[in-house]
């Protein structure tokens, strides 16, 4: 489904000096998995993230979704894929505030381009019941716990069924007991609905939550 093919990634720093963020990335996601990218800050999990979502183009190599080729892509294309095909989910959660927790999650449907098989509005308020927010619905973010929010922000990554959804630091800005929830919650959405989960974090204890552990360091997979 996700495979990164000899990524590099190069930042130039001047005219003579670049920060080579990734060296020669390889690996590949298969449907249904549950993946964690772990290493130290600065080691370039979050840069792989990037690219995995098509947030970023590497410097060289291939990267493959499906059987699309993303640097064959134009940014117009590449953003239909991330719409329809990503769903993503940040440590900041970035929800908007002036919009209700249901508006929130509706808010990757107002830029589909494809007909949708459903009703978007009844699919937004069946995620948020699963996920205990039925009371919320009506709800700003600002006026709700971050554990809350940040089931909010889970809801809105699946309300275009995305073929695999991308979690950076998603406990990161959570405490011990909430952030333990929400990977109880990425577990089940993974054991339960088969979703193929690519999470990245720092803390050991997280990674360990995941069925397969990717580990990084310099820009590089040591394991």
């Amino acid at each position: 489904m996700i495979a990164l093919q000899e990524i590099w990634k190069e930042y130039p720093i001047n005219k003579e000096e670049v920060f080579t963020a990734l060296k020669g990335v390889s690996l590949s996601i298969a449907p249904g998995e549950f993946v964690a990218i772990t290493g130290p800050s600065g080691c370039g999990k979050s840069t792989t993230m990037q690219i995995l979502g098509l947030l970023d183009r590497p410097t060289r190599g291939k990267v493959l979704i499906g059987d699309k080729e993303a640097e064959k892509l134009s940014d117009d294309e590449l953003s239909r894929l991330r719409n329809e095909y990503i769903g993503f989910v940040f440590q900041q959660f970035n929800l908007i505030n002036k919009l209700t927790v249901l508006e929130n999650v509706l808010v990757p449907t107002v830029y589909a381009r494809k007909k949708l098989g459903y009703n978007p509005r009844d699919h937004a308020v069946y995620l948020l019941e699963r996920f205990g927010l039925k009371e919320k619905i009506r709800s700003y973010p600002n006026k709700i716990s971050g554990g809350q929010q940040q089931r909010v922000a889970i809801a809105r990554s699946l309300i275009m069924n995305p073929d695999f959804v991308l979690a950076d630091e998603p406990t990161g800005n959570l405490d011990t007991q909430t952030g333990e929830e929400i990977m109880k919650l990425f577990s089940q959405l993974n054991k339960e609905d088969n979703i193929t989960i690519v999470l990245v974090t720092h803390e050991h204890d997280i990674a360990m939550r995941a069925r397969r552990q990717i580990q990084m360091k310099d820009g590089k997979i040591i394991a």
